[in-house]
């Protein structure tokens, strides 16, 4: 085939990773926005790569589609939620539920849509809650709900 007929800007673009919208409500935290707006604006201000453009599409969704979820302290594990709770063993573990876009793992910010995050989700001090991981389903105890 003739180069011609090629449209390259096509091929680039075709070849930028596209970001996977989740299909779960996008609840965020306020730092969560936040970060998603700042993520947004640095997109904003940068060359036409196919993959920056993918980037921006990505996070414009993201920013118009956030849900603001205000944490209160009814006692509840809700999004925004710093949980701590203890396995059989009485190892324990501190997280925060937040939003997909502001998980991360090794600060202990876990998506609430998780199995960790759906697990916790509703509970109380003292509820026994089962968290189905790969590695076998692990009954945990809930031992401390904090908002900040």
């Amino acid at each position: 085939m003739s180069r011609a007929f090629v449209n390259e800007d096509h091929a680039q673009v075709s070849q930028a990773a596209e970001r996977r919208v989740s299909d779960q409500p996008n609840y965020v935290t306020p730092r969560g926005l936040e970060l998603l707006q700042a993520r947004l604006r640095a997109l904003q201000g940068s060359d036409n790569e196919p993959q920056r453009l993918a980037d921006l599409h990505y996070f414009s969704q993201r920013v118009q589609s956030a849900q603001v979820v205000m944490p209160t302290d009814n006692g509840k594990v809700q999004i925004g939620s710093w949980v701590r709770f203890a396995d059989e063993h009485g190892n324990e573990q501190r997280v925060c539920l937040v939003g997909e876009d502001e998980a991360d793992a090794a600060q202990g910010l876990i998506n609430w849509g998780s199995p960790l995050g759906r697990a916790l989700m509703g509970g109380q001090v003292g509820d026994e809650v089962v968290w189905k991981r790969p590695a076998g389903d692990l009954t945990i105890e809930i031992v401390g709900i904090d908002t900040r």
